[in-house]
């Protein structure tokens, strides 16, 4: 697993597809590895001419911890952000946001198609927002605007989230609270087979377990606020995917987001919830690639022809 030096942290990273296409740049969600892009997914986009990148956010995976933070109280931190007060954090959505273009900067990626899931979501607004010049396009799927009049999530989608984890010791205790989770935020038509899930869940827990730094990113979350001014500001080509049975964050959260962004594109998808279910595969890179091959086409129509 090649990693590169980005913005003062180590991330870990791969890619499939020619490296002299435009590029894809897939941002992951809180507490979730970019192994969570799923290598189908992947190479669906690379076969309709990509070159695709996934990597770790700080703070998970194989990219760099910050083991030297202070302890995580989640409860407090949702008390105050819930009371409009500022909550405190070793890093922010900015921070996760001069990552990604960190990463782009090492691997000579002048501009991407910036592509993010969930908190990867709200990374990739950020990018749209504050590095207008380096986004082709933007694409946020099953993400938020941070608006906090939106409805919440399903109780028992949040409880499995904010549930304790099991400790580094406990390999079948680590699956069986992954397995939870995933049930509890999945997507109801587009149901994932227990063997299927189990084998996903096993990756991920194998590659890396570190509870500590999803604490460390959900604060990042709650530190950054609403984005609402900031989404005002995107100018690139943007397509909001969202599902319409996500229970943990409902789709009011993606109508929302299109809302503030001038010009964006909203795809409801039926059935689905706040995963990257094996059935969605194809219709989401399809969504992707479509939207991202439209720019392109427009980017090479409006240059200036030599000769």
């Amino acid at each position: 697993m090649p990693i590169v030096a980005a913005n003062g942290v180590d991330l870990a990273y791969d890619e499939v597809g020619d490296q002299k296409a435009p590029t894809i740049l897939l941002i992951m969600g809180l507490g979730t590895q970019m192994i969570a892009w799923p290598e189908a997914f992947c190479q669906r986009l690379a076969q309709r001419g990509f070159r695709v990148v996934r990597f770790d956010n700080r703070d998970i995976g194989l990219s760099s911890k910050f083991e030297s933070a202070a302890p995580v109280d989640v409860v407090a931190a949702f008390a105050r952000a819930a009371a409009g007060k500022p909550v405190g954090a070793p890093y922010t959505l900015n921070d996760l946001a001069a990552d990604a273009v960190g990463l782009m900067d090492a691997l000579t990626i002048d501009r991407a198609h910036v592509v993010g899931a969930s908190m990867g979501g709200m990374i990739a607004q950020v990018i749209a927002a504050r590095y207008p010049d380096r986004t082709r396009s933007l694409v946020s799927i099953m993400s938020s605007s941070g608006n906090p009049g939106l409805p919440q999530g399903r109780p028992e989608a949040i409880a499995a989230l904010l549930a304790p984890r099991p400790d580094a010791g406990d390999r079948e205790g680590i699956i069986a609270h992954g397995m939870r989770v995933y049930r509890a935020i999945g997507s109801p038509g587009f149901p994932t087979p227990d063997a299927t899930l189990r084998v996903k869940v096993e990756q991920a827990a194998d590659r890396s377990y570190y509870p500590a730094g999803v604490g460390r990113q959900l604060l990042a979350v709650l530190a950054s606020g609403s984005r609402i001014d900031l989404l005002k500001e995107i100018r690139a080509p943007s397509l909001i995917i969202h599902g319409a049975d996500d229970p943990l964050v409902p789709v009011e959260a993606g109508i929302d987001t299109a809302r503030y962004i001038s010009g964006a594109a909203l795809r409801i998808i039926p059935g689905m919830g706040h995963d990257l279910a094996e059935g969605l595969i194809p219709i989401l890179a399809e969504a992707i690639a479509d939207h991202c091959r439209a720019v392109d086409g427009r980017t090479e129509s409006a240059a200036p022809r030599s000769g």
